[in-house]
């Protein structure tokens, strides 16, 4: 069967809404997209088993694969498996990293190295992820040990928007941290997936 004349971008949940997005503005028709569930982020042992049943899933069934996840707390595991499928990923330990851009990110956490971070899918979905998914609304004795050693929360966000940034002083305020909010941007999200789009017209002509 003949490929289909694109690429697979085998995406974090976390980050659907942002690359269909950068897929619409840069009008990108030849990126598919399939997602993973963001929740995921609580279960990072399981990332790489699911990244590696959606490469073979679709091995093909496309012109190229990309997969849109960061390490994301695998430890090296997921770096290990891409590269036995050769399939490559955005660069950078995690999501945060590659939204505000390595040196960027690099001197908030030398800067407060107690930092918890949140895009604008983990403001949206705060209560959900983190407040429920970490079962601190039913056994609220875990916050302190969850959060007990952060001191700040920064808000990356991808889009300037007041409600989100009063959604994520709230989530500071509820976590007793305080807040900072940048605007980043797609940062290297839209760079990664520009020079994956790039390669899969080159491949077309």
């Amino acid at each position: 069967m003949a490929p289909v004349a694109g690429t697979l971008v085998i995406a974090c949940g976390a980050l659907a809404r942002e690359i269909v997005a950068l897929r619409t503005v840069n009008d990108w028709p030849h990126l598919v997209v399939q997602c993973l569930p963001a929740e995921l982020h609580n279960r990072p042992d399981r990332i790489t088993d699911a990244v590696r049943e959606k490469i073979r899933a679709n091995r093909g069934r496309f012109a190229a694969m990309f997969v849109a996840y960061a390490d994301c707390g695998t430890g090296g595991l997921l770096d290990a498996m891409l590269a036995e499928e050769k399939v490559e990923r955005i660069p950078g330990a995690h999501c945060y990293e590659f939204f505000a851009g390595s040196s960027t990110f690099e001197a908030l956490s030398d800067k407060e190295p107690g930092t918890f971070y949140l895009t604008d899918f983990l403001v949206k979905h705060f209560d959900r992820l983190v407040i429920h998914g970490l079962g601190i609304d039913r056994h609220p004795e875990l916050q302190s040990q969850y959060f007990g050693n952060y001191r700040k929360l920064v808000y990356l966000a991808q889009i300037e928007s007041a409600e989100n940034v009063q959604a994520a002083r709230a989530a500071a305020d509820r976590l007793g941290l305080e807040f900072e909010w940048r605007l980043t941007g797609y940062g290297d999200l839209e760079t990664s997936l520009s020079r994956t789009h790039t390669g899969v017209i080159s491949w077309l002509n």
